[in-house]
């Protein structure tokens, strides 16, 4: 099946109304292009911890929107340039063009799968002891047999982070291999597809606990369980933030944890860092990730202004990983 993209050129002003009006003609899904800064808001949702860089904002806007390209558009198109002329008589339309493209048939679902493979984390020591290779592999891969003695770890992140291929989930991993002890009590901040969560069980945590934002991340964690033969049983899971969420924390609980492992953003692990100490056993572990390099000083003072002390810091590619104790 091919799409014909059609792009309207308008202005940032108009964005809303332009998609809005195309929404009551039954065209859902658009694709905005503009040079607007993000904001914090924007920038937490997207999991980024620092802006891109942008061209100055020239408050142009390109919405685009796709058609069947085997169907006859000619009354679809006709009511765009109508709504398009009505807007006119009270908002900056600017150009208001309608400019028509060909795209082919793609899996916009599916084809980011090509990029993720099974990889592995290669052995480390725990108490002394030599651990196992770890291997990270994707639920639609199969497992190549030479790979058969390793500690598996399946993931299908579907719209939620973490295919434990980023830098900073490396980071914590490799933490939680360090520190963690048999039948150790973990709770798991920003849980995302729960990937730490299930590297954590599988290297023999009694019971995991988790939060996240949003409500989605705890179902894709729930079936990445499934996946991995865990049950709803081992883990306990909740909506919310726990920076300020005073009901969440009862629920989370007070000195339960000997691990707390966050991989979040340096912005929401400074302000989380207060409430911390509060989860933590006496010489508990709070492993951190998600900071760039930049803001590694900002979350590190944060850390100790909470009452902790810094036991490692550590660095791969751009991104820092930060470990401490109660």
């Amino acid at each position: 099946m091919k799409w014909k993209k059609y792009t309207i050129e308008t202005t940032t002003a108009a964005e809303d109304f332009v998609s809005s009006m195309l929404s009551d003609l039954g065209i859902d899904g658009v694709e905005i292009e503009d040079k607007v800064p993000l904001g914090k808001e924007d920038m937490a949702k997207m999991f980024i911890d620092f802006l891109p860089e942008l061209p100055p904002d020239d408050g142009v806007s390109l919405i685009s929107f796709y058609l069947d390209a085997e169907e006859d558009h000619t009354e679809k198109l006709r009511q765009v340039e109508d709504g398009l002329k009505e807007l006119r008589l009270f908002v900056e339309v600017g150009a208001g063009t309608v400019t028509e493209s060909e795209t082919e048939d793609q899996d916009w679902v599916n084809n980011w799968k090509a990029f993720f493979h099974a990889f592995t984390i290669e052995n480390a020591v725990a108490d002394g002891q030599e651990t196992k290779d770890i291997l990270i592999k994707p639920t639609w891969e199969e497992l190549d047999p030479a790979d058969a003695d390793k500690i598996l770890v399946e993931i299908d992140p579907g719209i939620s982070f973490g295919t434990g291929k980023h830098e900073t989930t490396q980071l914590c991993i490799r933490q939680l291999i360090k520190y963690m002890k048999q039948g150790d009590e973990v709770l798991d901040l920003g849980c995302g597809s729960g990937i730490l969560s299930i590297v954590s069980l599988k290297l023999g945590a009694g019971h995991l606990t988790g939060t996240d934002v949003d409500e989605d991340c705890i179902t894709s964690t729930y079936e990445n369980f499934a996946v991995n033969h865990l049950t709803r049983e081992q883990g306990d899971f909740y909506v919310g933030n726990l920076i300020d969420d005073t009901g969440l924390q009862e629920k989370v609980g007070t000195e339960k944890y000997d691990i707390v492992v966050a991989n979040i953003l340096a912005d929401v692990i400074i302000p989380m860092a207060p409430v911390i100490p509060a989860r933590l056993k006496e010489g508990g572990i709070f492993i951190s990730s998600g900071i760039i390099d930049f803001k590694e000083q900002e979350v590190k003072k944060a850390i100790e202004r909470a009452g902790m002390t810094i036991l490692e810091i550590n660095h791969q590619g751009e991104w820092v990983g930060i470990t401490a104790r109660k």
